[in-house]
Parts: C-alpha cells; structure tokens; sequence
C-alpha cells in the first residue's frame, strides 16, 4: 500500500544529503580561491623562504685616532671558516675536518669541534664557525685541500685591534661578542647574536657612531640548506670615525713617568677640558680581550690584586689629603671667615675638647696667613678655620667645584667620590656629625673621597679663573663649563699660594723643570698601607694651558714622588704642543 509519508521522508533527506553537497563544494570552492587568490603572494613567499637565506653582513667599525691623528683602533680583515651542523653531524664528518685543519698547522681536536659546534647549533640551516681568525694564506693553502669540499666554505670578517695596546687600554675600552643581558636590554634591535659590541671605554660610550649600518646578502640554497647563489647584495656601511683630544705620544711620556707604580695620572687643557693624557696604573692589553681570551684567563685578569682594568683615573676613589685645601681656603675666603692678613698661630698641634689634631710639622709653623698656610701645607691652620666655617658651608663649597660629581667625561663608569656630610653619616652610620669630622675634612681626610679627574677639574678652575670644565675626549663634542662664585681676589690669593708651594715651600721639586709650575702636594691616609701621594697643579703660573695631576698609591710623600711626575709631565706638553 502506498504511503505518502514514507515518500516525504525519503525526498527530505535526499534533499538535506543534496544541500550538504552543495555546502561542501562550495566551501572548498571559497577556500580554493581564498588560497589561490587572496593568499598567494603570502604562499609564494613562503615558497621561496624554502630556498632563500638572509644572511646579516657586519660592517667595519670606524676608526678612532688620537689629536695628532695615529691610530688608536683600526680594522683588521680576517676570515671565519663556516659550515653547516648538517654537514658535520657525525663522528667521521668531525674526524675529517680536524685533520684537515691539522695538516695546514692549525691545531684542532675533533672532540673540540664538535663541542664548538654544538655550543653554536642553532638551526640545522644555520651555518656555525669550524675555524677563527685565519689570514689570507691560511684560507688560500686550506681551499686548495682536495678535502675542503662543499661542506666549509670561507667567511670574511672584520677584527678590531688596538696599535696602542696597554698605553691607552683605559680610554679606548675594547669590543667582544654581545652577551645575552646585552640582547635584552637593546632598544632598536639593531644586534644579534654572535654581534661585536663595545664593551668599555670608547668604544661603549660611542657604539652608535662607531658601529655602522648592517649590509645584508640574499643567497639561493638547496634541500639541505648549502649555499647555491647568490641573489642580492647590499654593503655595509662602516661606522664613522672619532677623533680624540689624547696624545699617544704623550701618553708614553706618562707611561714612563709613571714607572710601573700603581696609580693615575690625567692631563688636561685648562680652556676647554680637552684631555690629552689619562694614563691608569697597572694597565692591560685590550687586544687578546677583542679576539678572544678563555675564561680562566678572563677570571685571572678580574681577580688581579693589583686591578689592572680598574680605570683609577675616573673609577678610582681617593682620600684627596691637603690637596683638597684649595676647596677649604675657598670657603674660608668666600664665607668671610678670615682675608689675606687674618692670622694664626700653628704650634704644631690643634686640641679640639680630649682631641688632639696634629700638624704635619710636630714643631710647627708658628704664625700663618692664608697664602702661607698653602705654601706650607699648615694643617693647624686648617683645622682652626673649618670649625668656624663648619660642614655645611665646607660642604657647600666643594660641591661649587663640582666634588661629589661625576664629572661629565665621555668615558662609562665614572664614580661620584663622597661628599658625605650630616645625613650621610646618619644614614650610613646611625652617629651625628662632629666637629672632629669637619676637622679631618679640611685637609682632604675622613669621609672625603675625590678621583684624580674630580681634582684635576678643581685645579683647572684655578688655572682659567673660575670656570669648572667638563673633561672631553672626543675632539669634537662641545666644550662645556659652569662659572665657579669665587671673588677675583679670592681666586687670586689662593693662585698666590699655589705658586709658592712651588717657589719656596712643600712642592719645590715640582719646580726643577724650568717652567713656572703652580700647584699643591697631598699625603693621604691610607688605611691598607703606605700614604697615597698627590700632586695637582698647572703651568705656566702666570699663562696656565695645562692641569695635570698624580696619584701614586702607597707612593708615601706627595712633594717628592707625585710632585716630579706633574712637573715633568707638564713640561713635556709645553714643550710638544
């Protein structure tokens, strides 16, 4: 019997099975077109990603020269020997490549070559360094090898060396591969890894000028990643060059002034803060850091007890001794606490309540006027004034030279020193501030700390009349300064007393080169042995062109070791420039 039911049923699901048909060919229709049409410039790049390889091509950095223009740093061609992990996979590939290089003379292990390049393994495609810094005629003997088959290839690259070595290892600084802290920290993702960066000194303060632009080449590569040709090419540009305001020449002179002691010597011109030496001893050799150096021999060079990449110039922090009087009669002057003719009496000691401070002379030096108490470093004298004057005003004074500052050099990690007064000395030590302190700081001791920069900038003011300079080295930054409040006439009395420390008084062997030399001696306090010892001081007295200052670590007696250093090395830029 015919049902009509069953007959709508079935027609109902031939439809539904119908619709989705049409549903299903439609969408892979859609899809088809979306792939083929919208989407195919994306699907081609893709494509040809396959065979294409980018790779980043690093160019020189710029040179850097000193003010008579020798060079300071300079690039070096040399070349990488590169090949790919999936090329050099097993033990056998490892086993040939080492005894390759072995037979051209260039120790390799195969174990050590298969650590390197795992070290390296980023990607199978990705091409790692079999061999470093091989010349020419290595790369030339090694490509004739029957064995050096498609599997290495040479790889061109820059290296930067440093034709001053050690005598300008503080100022230049040196380069090294970026590290992964470096990475992260960027901010215009111009590096990779694997990526030469300045690491110190020069070369940090100034990567962007001297790093360049990178160039990058497009090369066509098969199945397994090997290179077939090359597509596009654009050159990298080298990074600009930076002239510097440091002599070489007198900074050999430095070098051999300074004799191996452990110390610092800085010399700058008094007008404009160009610094023509800046000589830290012991110094080091920035070359075998830039090619490369092993860890061990990395930790021994940072754990050197006589830290020889410690820039003791500009990173080194010092007691400043009777040097720092400058400052002190300053404030005296300034804040009118005594003039030209107030007097006192130094018998050879000072007693403040059950204290007793004593003068450098036991004897004494009986009665002294300002000028007559640089001249003879009277400490009694000092000690009388700064309790008058007292801390704040002390402190106040020395912050108008600019102690407590960095001083703006173009150099990275340039310590502030202390100018540490009230506040300080609670928060640090959770004791007030005594007369006693204020006493000590005086004559440049207690909790008073300056670098040789800090003090040769102080000694510059001086020297040009009341302008605090900022210390450049790159030849071609703007000078910069601020005005000192000093009186002239202050300024002027104080100049008297610096030029007869020289003359007739505790700096006299300062004054055996021939040239009018002004300055001041310093013996500071050095709680881990002998004295340290200062000089700072300018010539000509009456014309200064140059500032120059010396600290010999344990050096004892600043008149007889740091003074001769000041004076000969000043009387070498007068002569040479």
């Amino acid at each position: 019997m015919y049902n009509a039911l069953d007959h709508f049923d079935v027609n109902q699901r031939l439809l539904y099975v119908r619709n989705i048909f049409i549903f299903t060919l439609a969408f892979l229709v859609v899809g088809l077109a979306y792939f083929q049409l919208v989407k195919a410039d994306e699907y081609v790049e893709l494509a040809s990603n396959n065979r294409l390889r980018m790779i980043r091509l690093l160019p020189p950095r710029g040179n850097i020269y000193d003010a008579t223009g020798v060079p300071l740093a300079v690039n070096v061609r040399t070349f990488d020997i590169k090949g790919y992990p999936m090329d050099l996979g097993n033990d056998k590939d490892f086993d040939l490549v080492s005894s390759l290089f072995v037979r051209h003379g260039i120790p390799m292990t195969s174990d050590g070559l298969k650590a390197s390049v795992e070290k390296q393994y980023v990607a199978p495609y990705r091409a790692v360094s079999v061999a470093t810094n091989l010349t020419l005629a290595q790369i030339s003997d090694l490509v004739m090898d029957s064995d050096f088959s498609g599997r290495l290839f040479p790889s061109p690259v820059w290296r930067r060396i440093y034709p001053g070595g050690s005598l300008v290892a503080h100022v230049m600084g040196y380069v090294g591969e970026i590290t992964k802290d470096e990475l992260e920290d960027q901010r215009d993702l111009y590096y990779q890894a694997g990526d030469i960066i300045g690491k110190n000194g020069i070369e940090a303060m100034y990567e962007e000028e001297l790093r360049g632009v990178v160039g990058d080449q497009v090369v066509e590569v098969d199945s397994r990643g090997r290179r077939l040709r090359d597509l596009n090419y654009n050159d990298p540009q080298k990074g600009g060059d930076i002239n510097l305001t440091l002599d070489l020449a007198a900074q050999r002179e430095a070098s051999r002034l300074m004799d191996g002691r452990r110390g610092a010597l800085v010399a700058m011109d008094v007008t404009d803060g160009s610094v023509v030496v800046l000589l830290s001893s012991p110094t080091y050799d920035p070359n075998p850091l830039t090619w490369g150096i092993s860890s061990k021999e990395w930790n021994a060079l940072l754990e050197d007890s006589e830290r020889p990449m410690m820039n003791r110039v500009t990173g080194g922090a010092y007691p400043p001794g009777s040097t720092f009087k400058v400052v002190t009669a300053s404030a005296i002057l300034m804040e009118n606490i005594a003039n030209d003719r107030t007097t006192v009496f130094c018998p050879g000691n000072f007693q403040l309540g059950p204290q007793t401070f004593r003068c450098w002379r036991r004897s004494g030096h009986g009665n002294e006027v300002l000028a007559g108490a640089l001249r003879d470093s009277c400490d009694v004298y000092f000690y009388q004034m700064s309790v008058k004057v007292g801390i704040d005003k002390l402190i106040k004074w020395g912050q108008e030279f600019g102690v407590g500052e960095r001083t703006g050099i173009d150099l990275p990690g340039e310590s502030r020193g202390n100018l540490a007064g009230r506040e300080w000395k609670r928060t640090r030590f959770r004791e007030p501030w005594y007369q006693g302190d204020t006493v000590n700081y005086s004559i440049g001791q207690g909790f008073l700390l300056m670098t040789p920069l800090q003090l040769a900038r102080v000694y510059a003011a001086f020297a040009n009349g009341g302008r605090l300079v900022e210390p450049r080295l790159n030849a071609d930054k703007t000078p910069e300064w601020k005005d000192v409040s000093i009186s002239k006439a202050n300024m002027d009395l104080i100049r008297k007393g610096l030029r007869d420390v020289v003359a007739r008084g505790t700096g006299r062997a300062a004054g055996r080169e021939g040239i009018e030399v002004a300055g001041k001696t310093g013996t500071a306090q050095n709680p881990h042995g002998e004295d340290h010892a200062w000089f700072a001081g300018y010539a000509p007295a009456s014309n200064p062109r140059y500032v120059a200052a010396a600290l010999v670590e344990g050096g004892g007696s600043g008149s007889s070791v740091s003074g001769p250093i000041v004076s000969q090395m000043l009387a070498y830029l007068l002569e040479h420039n």
